[in-house]
């Protein structure tokens, strides 16, 4: 089957960046941020996204765009005869499917919040009323799965239109939509009464947060957020490399995607922390952080149920630009496995993600009794840990050593790579000891006391 192509280099860079733009911007990091100490955690977060994320991603861009294939085959391509390397491609793959199964449900959080906003049910309500509301939306399944469905169903139906005509088409709008509606609300929130106390905690790094919530923990949990944020380890990246043509330079390209996923999750906080100073939200709130602080932020703004609305779409936007990239990600590993035409394969594995996602919309009620780490733990919870904690940081170690080890692909094949075409940032050979010796024993080390501070 003939490889597809993008059809510009907007397309690639929206779309890369859509698959990196979602949840892990707007869900998941304002609430890391909470817990994690306020603004230290944004300094080591980003300090990690540039030591790490960049030349990682860099890697999975060039095993795609030298391979021109999925994760399930790329390695086959580019491996020494005999090895063994290609088994981390099926890691991959599951990887994927494991993401999808918690993702696809927050997802349907965001539409669901669409629709509650448009029609006007939180109007009225206070900090405790909008609580309630999504405990309350949590505690009915019947909901919360139609909104998982609706999101899985829409996914496989854009990606069935191919790779210029769905997906390149619609996500390059609704990204430049998203951009636009964020930088707005970041102002209104930044002026807010009472909001200059969370613009602190957010902007102003404190030694004292970064103790209160313990060094390993947000060293390890900023490590973690940056592989998560920029979806790397599971190769989805590599996916949009095998598109890729080779007139750009590929470091230059990670630069520009990595720019564009910090300006999204820095707005986001912008938009957040003010606001839980200004209506009394617990910033360590955790997962239902922006769940409970935005209708408070639209309850008090003039025109606040269109501004609702319109964010709510948007957001649910950016989590589908990433269920569309990770789906057509599961979609080009199953036909090159299998054979199988685009079609084929978007029905068998819409009715696989469908059955896949089911536990963690039930884990709230149905199976809220299912408890994997004691307390008030959830299958989420229990997804979310085996994606961000182990196969995220494993796969980017594994993708590491593969591009710079000669029992892999080996440094000068990589370097070459990247390298090719005529514009963007150079691998530079200076940092081949950096990137072969040092980053992977920084993940190793990372990725062990992850799992102590875990446990402990």
């Amino acid at each position: 089957m003939k490889r597809e192509r993008l059809g510009s280099r907007l397309g690639f860079i929206l779309l890369s960046a859509g698959c990196a733009i979602g949840i892990g911007n707007v869900w998941k990091f304002p609430y890391m941020v909470g817990q994690y100490g306020g603004g230290i955690f944004v300094l080591i977060y980003l300090f990690f996204l540039a030591i790490m994320g960049v030349p990682i991603m860099t890697m999975e861009f060039a095993m795609g765009r030298a391979s021109r294939k999925s994760p399930a085959r790329m390695y086959q391509e580019l491996e020494p005869k005999g090895s063994k390397w290609h088994a981390h491609g099926y890691a991959a793959v599951i990887g994927n499917y494991l993401l999808m199964m918690f993702y696809t449900t927050v997802a349907g959080w965001m539409l669901r919040y669409f629709v509650s906003t448009a029609k006007g049910d939180f109007v009225g309500l206070d900090t405790a009323g909008v609580e309630n509301y999504f405990n309350g939306m949590l505690a009915d399944p019947l909901p919360m799965a139609l909104f998982m469905i609706a999101v899985v169903i829409v996914g496989f139906l854009v990606c069935s239109f191919g790779l210029q005509k769905g997906l390149e088409r619609i996500t390059k709008y609704m990204m430049l939509a998203l951009l636009a509606i964020m930088v707005v609300l970041a102002v209104n929130s930044m002026f807010m009464d009472g909001g200059k106390e969370g613009l602190e905690f957010y902007l102003k790094p404190s030694i004292e947060n970064l103790k209160a919530a313990g060094i390993g923990n947000v060293i390890v949990a900023a490590m973690n957020q940056a592989f998560f944020t920029l979806s790397l380890g599971m190769g989805a990246m590599a996916i949009f490399g095998s598109y890729l043509g080779k007139d750009r330079r590929l470091m230059g390209e990670s630069i520009n995607i990595a720019l564009l996923d910090t300006f999204v999750a820095l707005v986001s906080g912008l938009i957040i922390f003010p606001a839980c100073t200004a209506y009394d939200v617990e910033v360590g709130a955790g997962p239902p952080l922006i769940f409970i602080t935005l209708p408070n932020i639209f309850n008090n703004i003039p025109m606040g149920r269109l501004w609702g609305s319109l964010f709510f779409i948007f957001l649910s936007f950016a989590a589908l630009s990433t269920v569309f990239a990770v789906f057509e990600g599961i979609l080009a590993c199953t036909c090159d496995m299998f054979g199988w035409s685009r079609k084929k394969s978007c029905f068998i594995n819409c009715i696989i993600v469908l059955v896949l996602s089911l536990p963690c919309v039930l884990g709230f009620n149905v199976l809220a009794g299912i408890t994997p780490f004691g307390g008030d733990s959830t299958i989420m919870d229990l997804e979310d840990f085996l994606v961000s904690n182990i196969l995220l940081p494993v796969g980017s170690l594994i993708f590491l050593i593969f591009c710079t080890h000669k029992k892999g692909w080996g440094w000068d094949k990589f370097r070459k790579e990247a390298n090719i075409g005529k514009a963007g940032a150079k691998v530079q050979n200076w940092m081949r000891g950096y990137l072969t010796y040092v980053l992977p024993f920084m993940i190793i080390i990372l990725f062990v006391m992850g799992l102590i501070n875990f446990f402990k």
